[in-house]
């Protein structure tokens, strides 16, 4: 079987995800050793970014979240590829390393960028709640439905606020997705 070219790098969390992506993913594979990054490596994914883009591709858990938020908030311009936490879970354990090359692929189409992609989103806190994404009963549900079309993992109403903006998604590309 033939690998995949890839000409960016993606950061991971362990060993085990890069065991499964090197199966059929070739590229520069970082991994950041959980949770605890240190400033070397750090230092050394802004050097890669500078050379081509990153792609930050953590365990849809709150351990891969704050590797992410820390990633980001350290390195601007990063890409996020986001996977469904029920496609990562076997026997127990939930991650990247759980999960399969067609989730992991979908994820790597789907990138969700780390800053603004130039266009602007005219999406306001509440517009969510007028569309039922916060503030409802159901509102989970309908955060649910959406981050699973958009591939923009899991999130809050503020992160679906910032990852809408980061998109340049308009109110009215929303409210038609939404319907």
């Amino acid at each position: 079987m033939s690998k995949i070219k890839f000409s960016g790098a993606i950061v991971v969390e362990g060993k085990m995800d890069v065991d499964l992506l090197s199966q059929f993913l070739d590229c520069e594979i970082i991994t950041t050793n959980g949770s605890e990054i240190s400033s070397a490596t750090i230092d050394y994914i802004k050097e890669v970014k500078k050379r081509k883009k990153v792609i930050v591709l953590t365990d849809p858990d709150a351990p891969g979240k704050r590797i992410r938020d820390i990633l980001n908030q350290n390195i601007e311009g990063l890409d996020n590829a986001y996977l469904p936490k029920e496609k990562c879970i076997k026997k127990h354990k939930v991650g990247v390393a759980e999960s399969d090359k067609e989730t992991i692929m979908e994820a790597l189409e789907n990138l969700i960028p780390g800053e603004a992609t130039g266009k602007e989103s005219d999406i306001t806190q509440a517009d969510l709640l007028e569309l039922g994404l916060v503030g409802a009963p159901d509102a989970s549900e309908k955060r649910e439905e959406l981050e699973k079309r958009l591939h923009i993992g899991h999130t809050n109403g503020k992160t679906l606020l910032k990852r809408l903006h980061s998109l340049g998604i308009s109110k009215k590309e929303l409210e038609n997705s939404h319907e």
